[in-house]
């Protein structure tokens, strides 16, 4: 979600530390992974709001760099994806990758079902729309 693996350690890593802080509050343990998910959103929004410094790049090594995806149609789709308003790319990044139902999308991002499963198709819709000229371009039918 935030396209940055050192910054989605610290969020992962803050999340749990108040996750831990405050599992008594926990109602019912079923619901534990949209309450986690639910802390990481807050937690990656109170990251963005803080001042964060500057990367120097000089400092950066190339081994420091993150790996390029291996395979062509793997880096598309990411790039793809990342055109998707966040409204669109959210739902689906959590269905896909997190496995969550619709109703618990609902719950994470304060919306009705009905919403999320409208994003989830539009989504769906962009994607392709996206892909076919994508595939046209290396000659794929």
């Amino acid at each position: 979600m935030c396209r940055d693996r050192h910054l989605a350690e610290d969020v992962v890593q803050e999340t749990f530390a108040r996750a831990w802080k405050s599992w008594a509050e926990l109602r019912d343990v079923a619901l534990a992974k949209a309450w986690l998910v639910t802390i990481m959103r807050n937690e990656l929004a109170r990251s963005f709001s803080r001042n964060r410094p500057a990367l120097d790049i000089d400092a950066v090594g190339e081994a420091d760099l993150p790996a390029l995806p291996s395979f062509e149609s793997q880096l598309e789709t990411a790039q793809l994806v990342s055109l998707l308003p966040e409204t669109y790319r959210e739902p689906l990044l959590l269905q896909v990758l997190g496995g969550f139902s619709c109703a618990e999308i609902a719950g994470m991002l304060g919306t009705t079902e009905g919403a999320v499963m409208t994003r989830l198709t539009r989504a769906r819709q962009a994607l392709r729309k996206q892909y076919e000229p994508a595939q046209s371009r290396r000659g794929i039918k």
